[in-house]
Order: C-alpha cells, then sequence, then structure tokens
C-alpha cells in the first residue's frame, strides 16, 4: 500500500518542478492501493506543487449537451474521472468557466490563470487556459492513461487551423460562482476519430527525447513539456494536416 511519503518521492523522481506549472491527466484504479485513497494522491500533488501551480482538467462534455446545455461550475461534476471531480471541490482550488472543457487550478496565480475561458467558442482556444499552459511551458504529467487522454493536443489542432470543429455553435451557458448566468455558445469537437489518434505522437515525441516514461504508484507515467511537444506536433501537422484525422 502506498502512502503519500511514497507518492511525493515519485513525483520527485519523476524530475517534475515543483516550483512551475503541472497539468496532470490521473486514472486513479492505475496507482494501486494508496493509503487513504484519493485524497492522499491528490494530497501528495497539491503538498509536492505547493510553490507552484497544479492543473488538473474539470471536463464536462458528456454533461452539457443540447438536451442539457447549462454548466453550473459549483454543481455540474467533471466527466473525466473521480480525482479531478474530487479535486474541484477542494478548499483553494479554482474552475474556470468554460461550458465543455474547464480545468481547475490550485497554487501559485491559480485565480487569475482560470480567468476568461468563458470569453471563448471553442473547447481549446488561443488564449484560453491550455493555451496558457503552453504559453508557461507547462509539464503535463499522464498517470495511467496514454496520449488520447492528452487534452493540450486539441489546442495544438486548433492553434495549428487543423482542429475539426462543428459547423454551427451549440448554445450554451455558464451559471458562474455568484450565480449570475452567461451565454457561452460553443463550436464542439466534430473530428470522428476523436482523440484516440494523439496516441500516433508518442513515439515521435520519445525518439525526440520530449517523453519521459516513469511510475507513480503501480501507474505508468508519460511526462512531457508543452512547448517541445506542440512544436513536434506543428511539424507534422505541416506536412500532414490530416495526421491527427487517421489512424
Amino acid at each position: 500500500m502506498y502512502t503519500k511519503s511514497d507518492l511525493l518521492q515519485h513525483l520527485f523522481e519523476l524530475g517534475i518542478n515543483a516550483n512551475g506549472v503541472l497539468k496532470v491527466h490521473i486514472s486513479y484504479k492505475s496507482i494501486g492501493e494508496v493509503d487513504g485513497r484519493g485524497d492522499t494522491v491528490l494530497d501528495a500533488l497539491v503538498e509536492y506543487m505547493g510553490a507552484g501551480l497544479l492543473v488538473l482538467p474539470s471536463h464536462t462534455w458528456d454533461n452539457v449537451r443540447a438536451a442539457n446545455p447549462v454548466m453550473d461550475v459549483l454543481h455540474t461534476p467533471s466527466c473525466v474521472g473521480a480525482l479531478t471531480e474530487l479535486f474541484r471541490k477542494r478548499e483553494g482550488v479554482y474552475r474556470s468557466l468554460h461550458p465543455t472543457h474547464s480545468v481547475a487550478a490550485i497554487g501559485i496565480g491559480a485565480e487569475d490563470f482560470v480567468l476568461g475561458d468563458e470569453c471563448f467558442d471553442t473547447p481549446c482556444a488561443k488564449n484560453g487556459s491550455y493555451y496558457k499552459l503552453w504559453e508557461r511551458d507547462a509539464q503535463v504529467l499522464l498517470i495511467g492513461v496514454n496520449f488520447s487522454r492528452n487534452t493540450i493536443i486539441h489546442g495544438f489542432e486548433e492553434w495549428e487551423n487543423v482542429a475539426v470543429l462543428e459547423q454551427e455553435k451549440s448554445d450554451y451557458y455558464v451559471i458562474n460562482h455568484k450565480g449570475g448566468r452567461l451565454y457561452t455558445p460553443q463550436y464542439r469537437h466534430a473530428a470522428p476519430l476523436g482523440s484516440e489518434t494523439f496516441t500516433k505522437l508518442e513515439s515521435p515525441a520519445m525518439i525526440q527525447d520530449i517523453l519521459h516514461m516513469g511510475c507513480f504508484g503501480d501507474a505508468t507515467t508519460r511526462l512531457m513539456n508543452a512547448k517541445p511537444l506542440r512544436t513536434l506536433t506543428a511539424e507534422l501537422l505541416k506536412d500532414d494536416p490530416n495526421y491527427l484525422l487517421k489512424y
């Protein structure tokens, strides 16, 4: 059974910059038995990044649709894992107001980091939270999941103008922290293969020493920095704009 001390040591061994920005996508089941369960996992991540900024997804794309077009920042659950839902409810965590692709953050500058997502009409817009991760060359840590869960790659698609989005906006609304209702229409992702093809990037990322493998508990981890990963992705998309639209 893993303790918080064990998990803190694993984060250190992975080479994570405790003073930087860390975006985490995580599968709790992959970690194995942990003393204190999910709370201990989050305690370890929050403590390790105490002098930096920790960001997790709190997406609602599976909950907010035509039949339910309202995202309530305080009450709409995250649809991307139990730990993301536990994290967004924690004291000191700030959640952005994007209707389908919100993020939750804690640490230095967290409140400012999540501001403005409600102003954009695509999932990972330029100048939104995912773009800020790239601007800060955040480390992206995948715990027990592969590149198919690496959402920032959707951002690369948008910023390189190859993203496949719906032709018409969907009418969505966000209820903010004060109960105010905001109109937040969206062009949703429409690529038929979704993010499943993102795993194609793993091999070239390893060859170029961008992707580093490790362990967190029993989970296999994938660690990379956002800027070199975007550079690699942009080069591949320049050669073939449909690179991520096919297996």
